[in-house]
C-alpha cells in the first residue's frame, strides 16, 4: 500500500493519497489537482476513486475536475445531496483496491453529512496488529479538538453537537489505540478552535489528551462545543454550496486584463477593490492609496474570503507574474474567481504615471508604550477573542479582523490609531481597511503583541468589550 499525505498550509487542509493494487484513491482533494496527477504517476497508479468525507465550507474542493481528469468515481455521504455525478455512501459501505480496504462510518455532528473513513490494510500480518490502520476523520476528529458544531443551515449548533458528541463516542472511541489519526484539517483552520500542530495521532493519543474527549456527559459536551465558537466568515456557507454543484476547473478562468495606471484610478473612484498581495512592510512603504494589502505570506486566501468575501471581483496589485499566478489560484481555492485584472507593472508603473503613494506608519512597541496616554492615542486589537483573554495592552479597544467584513469599529475617525494582532499580519490587513474606510491617522504596532512580550512590555487579562 501506498499512502501520502498532502498539508496545504494557507489553508490548514490535508488531503490524502492512497493506492494499491495500480489504483489509487484521493481523499479531501484541494481545488488546483495537478499534485494528485504528478503523485499517482510517478507511483505509477491510476486515480479511480475520489472520496469527500463532508461538504467543506472553508475550500472549494477539485472532486469535479479531478474526476473528469480520471474518469474516477466520486463517493460523498447520502445526505450531501450533491448535484454532481457521485456514488452516496451510508454506513458500512465498503470500497476494496488492491490490499486496501475503505469502510466508510458515518459520523454526522460537524456536518450532517459527515463521514469518516476506516482503512483496513489487508496484508498486515493480523497477529500483530489489528486489522484496521488508520482512519481519515475529515472534520469530525482533528489532533486535539473536534469539528464545529454550527454550519448546517437545517440543524442547530447543539441538534449537530449532540450528533458530533454520538459520532465520536460510538464510531471512533471503540476503534484500537493504536489506529493512526489522519484528519482534514490542522492548527490555524476555522473548522476547530483547539487543533494541535502535527499532522497525525493516534485513536489512544485523543483518547487521553483531547479535551472534547475528556467531556463524559453529552449535555456537558452540548454546552462546551457550542460556546465561545470562533466567527463564521460568511464565504463558508457558500463554499459547501459550491461543493455540492462541484467547482469547475481552474483552466476554465478567463485570462486576466492588464490595467493601466490611470484605468485603476477611474475603477477606484467607482469604488473598484485594489488588492495589494505583497509584504505588509512593502505595504507600508508604498502602495496605491485605498488599496487593500493581504500578503501572500499568510493564510492569504482565507482573509481574503473573509473580509471581502466571494462576490468581491478585486484588481490585484502584484510586483511577478509569480506572485499573480499564485494569488489567482489561491483565491480561486476559496472561491474568489471573478477578478477585474491587475496592474500592469504594479505599484512601481503607479508612480511612473505620475500617481501619489500613500504610506502606512510602522511603530515599534518601545514607541507605542511611550505614546500611550497622550495625543488621545487609540489602540486597537485585532486578534480573536482567545487570544485576547490570554493577555493585551491595558485600555486598548477590541475588534477582531473577523468583523470587518461587517464594518469597521466604532472608534474615532480622527484620533491616532495604533493596530496590532499577534505577530504584525492581521493589524496590516486591519490598517489598509482602516485607511480605505477614512480613517486618517492609522499606523502600525511591528512585531504585534508577540513583540510587546519580548519587550517585557505589560499585559492585563479581562473580558473583551467590541469596539
Amino acid at each position: 500500500m501506498y499512502f501520502e499525505q498532502f498539508y496545504l498550509g494557507c489553508l490548514a487542509h490535508a488531503s490524502y493519497l492512497l493506492a494499491s493494487g495500480g489504483e489509487a484513491v484521493v481523499v479531501d482533494p484541494q481545488r488546483d489537482v495537478d499534485l494528485y496527477l504528478k503523485a499517482a504517476d510517478a507511483q505509477g497508479v491510476k486515480i479511480r476513486h475520489i472520496f469527500e468525507t463532508h461538504l467543506h465550507a472553508d475550500f472549494v474542493s477539485g472532486h469535479r475536475e479531478l474526476a473528469a481528469r480520471t474518469g474516477a468515481k466520486i463517493y460523498i455521504g447520502a445526505r450531501a445531496r450533491a448535484q454532481f455525478p457521485h456514488v452516496p455512501v451510508e454506513e458500512g459501505f465498503e470500497l476494496t483496491v488492491g490490499a486496501l480496504c475503505i469502510r466508510v462510518l458515518e459520523t454526522p455532528g460537524h456536518t450532517p453529512e459527515s463521514i469518516c473513513l476506516v482503512i483496513l490494510d489487508q496484508q498486515k500480518d493480523q497477529e500483530k496488529s489489528p486489522d484496521v490502520w488508520a482512519v481519515l476523520t475529515g472534520d469530525t476528529l482533528f489532533l486535539g479538538d473536534v469539528g464545529r458544531p454550527d454550519l448546517s443551515r437545517e440543524y442547530t449548533p447543539a441538534q449537530l453537537a449532540g450528533m458530533l458528541y454520538d459520532s465520536l463516542h460510538r464510531k471512533l472511541m471503540p476503534l484500537a489505540d493504536d489506529v493512526l489519526v489522519y484528519p482534514a484539517h490542522g492548527a490555524g483552520s476555522l473548522c476547530g478552535r483547539n487543533m494541535r500542530a502535527e499532522r497525525s495521532s493516534t485513536i489512544g493519543t485523543e483518547r487521553l489528551t483531547n479535551y472534547a474527549l475528556q467531556i463524559r456527559s453529552k449535555d456537558e459536551f452540548v454546552t462546551q462545543l457550542t460556546l465561545h465558537l470562533p466567527a463564521r466568515p460568511e464565504y463558508f456557507s457558500q463554499d459547501a454550496e459550491i461543493n455540492r454543484a462541484g467547482a469547475s476547473a481552474l483552466s476554465d478562468l478567463a485570462e486576466l486584463r492588464r490595467l493601466a495606471p490611470a484605468e485603476l484610478d477611474c475603477m477606484q473612484r467607482e469604488g473598484e477593490i485594489a488588492l495589494d498581495v505583497r509584504a505588509g512592510d512593502e505595504f507600508a512603504a508604498g502602495h496605491v492609496p485605498g488599496s487593500v494589502n493581504i500578503a501572500l505570506s499568510g493564510q492569504f486566501a482565507t482573509w481574503a474570503g473573509t473580509v471581502l468575501g466571494l462576490k468581491a471581483h478585486p484588481v490585484l496589485i502584484v510586483e511577478s507574474e509569480e506572485q499573480l499566478a499564485e494569488a489567482r489560484v489561491r483565491l480561486a481555492r476559496v472561491g474568489i474567481e471573478d477578478l477585474d485584472g491587475y496592474l500592469e507593472g504594479g505599484v512601481r508603473a503607479w508612480k511612473a504615471a505620475g500617481f501619489p503613494l500613500a504610506t502606512l506608519r510602522q511603530i515599534s512597541p518601545a514607541e507605542l508604550s511611550e505614546r500611550l496616554g497622550q495625543n488621545r492615542l487609540q489602540v486597537l486589537d485585532v486578534r480573536r477573542e482567545p487570544e485576547w483573554e490570554t493577555g493585551h495592552i491595558a485600555g486598548a479597544a477590541w475588534w477582531p479582523l473577523d468583523h470587518f467584513k461587517v464594518s469597521t469599529p466604532e472608534i474615532d475617525h480622527d484620533a491616532p490609531i495604533a493596530v496590532h494582532c499577534k505577530s504584525g499580519y492581521r493589524s496590516a490587513i486591519a490598517c489598509s481597511l482602516l485607511l480605505r474606510a477614512g480613517f486618517r491617522s492609522v499606523c502600525d504596532v511591528s512585531g504585534g503583541l508577540d513583540a510587546w512580550q519580548q519587550a517585557k512590555l505589560p499585559v492585563v487579562v479581562d473580558k473583551p468589550v467590541e469596539a
